[in-house]
């Protein structure tokens, strides 16, 4: 009898304990249901007539294409007439004929038996047709995202699992209520200060738990991305510099002003979210680190644990900062190839458009990173000292 009120009292302990948390996720998913409602006379699309689905190559009716060893690098190129089976979708089963046109860029060079995505479109006489898309990578990429989720599991243990619920948390908040919140015109930086927020609260909870090194986290996460945010509106503003410079403004404004997007608050919020997963990383480091130096020293006073947190996010600076500043560098390869190929000129290079966003953005985060590390020491050694004096 005494083991069984123990469990009981164990598992209500950890329903109180996890009650805030099922609340805050039944707001987010209620939160996304409305935002995501359809609009009053809200008309389906062009592209509702275009559908994409799996299909199966059953066979090679003829092929032409050629290997091009000088403008493609031995890729065939040329067209191929391909017997494909619908996999999926109202089409499903269906045998159609495709011809599938290769070149240097778009080449989806297959086989009998390979796995296709192919576009259907369908007239307004209700006739249709379909036409190659891209190889199907859906097994492959999924695949590949198991193994992830699989490791992390497996080596984090309990906290990877709390970092995986994090993670899809966050995502979700991304996908399904701050850009649909993007879509119908809500202010775009108070919105994206608080889907930041309650992003990086939730993941922290969900990998620490509730404890004092998690609300120092959260506090330096939220002041480390305002920063972050502050320092991307300021410098956009002397420059000047919005989200009308961006490479897919004119397809913002095209598609998405219709429904109330404003463009010119992205660039601050691309900041915001870029540099959130950086902040969280040093502001939960910190807030451990000195969390674990009270527990080895129950004494320490305020100014020696401030010093401490101060002493190991030098550290963690350097090598934060690079990672945006690389992330930066990484996906604009190509771009700086180009820049060396046609030997721009540095006065134009520092003015172009893509370049000086992708400079904002990188060194607004960084310089988030920067002041979340004194603000965490400064939070955590506050909240951790019990009320001691700060030494000198």
């Amino acid at each position: 009898m005494e083991e069984k009120k123990i469990t009981k009292d164990r598992l209500l302990h950890m329903l109180v304990r996890a009650l805030p948390m099922i609340i805050v996720l039944a707001l987010l998913a209620g939160t996304a249901l409305w935002i995501n409602r359809p609009k009053e006379g809200e008309t389906a699309a062009d592209s509702s007539r275009m559908v994409y689905a799996p299909a199966r190559v059953t066979a090679v009716l003829s092929d032409n294409a050629q290997e091009d060893f000088e403008n493609a690098e031995g890729r065939r190129v040329g067209d191929q007439e391909l017997e494909i089976r619908i996999l999926s979708g109202d089409h499903k089963d269906e045998i159609m004929t495709v011809t599938n046109y290769m070149s240097a860029l778009f080449n989806v060079d297959v086989q009998q038996g390979d796995r296709i995505i192919v576009r259907i479109m369908t007239d307004e006489d209700g006739s249709y047709y379909a036409s190659v898309f891209n190889y199907d990578r859906g097994i492959v990429l999924g695949g590949f995202l198991l193994v992830f989720f699989i490791l992390l599991a497996a080596l984090g243990g309990k906290k990877g699992l709390g970092a995986l619920a994090g993670l899809l948390l966050t995502l979700g908040c991304i996908w399904f209520i701050l850009i649909p919140c993007l879509l119908r015109g809500v202010p775009a930086i108070p919105v994206t200060i608080a889907v930041s927020a309650v992003s990086a609260a939730a993941g922290l909870i969900f990998l620490n738990g509730y404890s004092k090194k998690t609300f120092c986290a959260v506090c330096g996460c939220v002041g480390g991305v305002l920063v972050s945010g502050i320092a991307a509106a300021v410098v956009g503003s002397l420059s000047p510099m919005n989200g009308f410079n961006m490479q897919e403004a004119e397809n913002l404004i095209l598609y998405g002003a219709d429904q109330g997007l404003k463009v010119s608050g992205l660039l601050v919020c691309g900041v915001l979210i870029s540099a959130l997963g950086a902040v969280m990383d040093v502001a939960l480091g910190i807030a451990s680190s000195v969390w674990e130096m009270k527990e080895q020293n129950p004494d320490a006073s305020v100014g020696s644990l401030f010093r401490s947190g101060m002493q190991i996010g030098k550290d963690a600076m350097g090598t934060m900062a690079n990672t945006l500043i690389l992330a930066f560098a990484g996906s604009s390869l190509n771009m700086l190839i180009l820049v060396q190929t046609y030997n721009i000129p540095f006065l134009q290079l520092i003015n172009t458009d893509s370049i000086a966003l992708e400079v904002v953005q990188s060194v607004a985060g960084s310089v988030g990173i920067l002041l979340t590390v004194p603000l965490v020491a400064f939070i955590s050694a506050r909240l951790m000292a019990h009320g001691k004096k700060a030494g000198v």
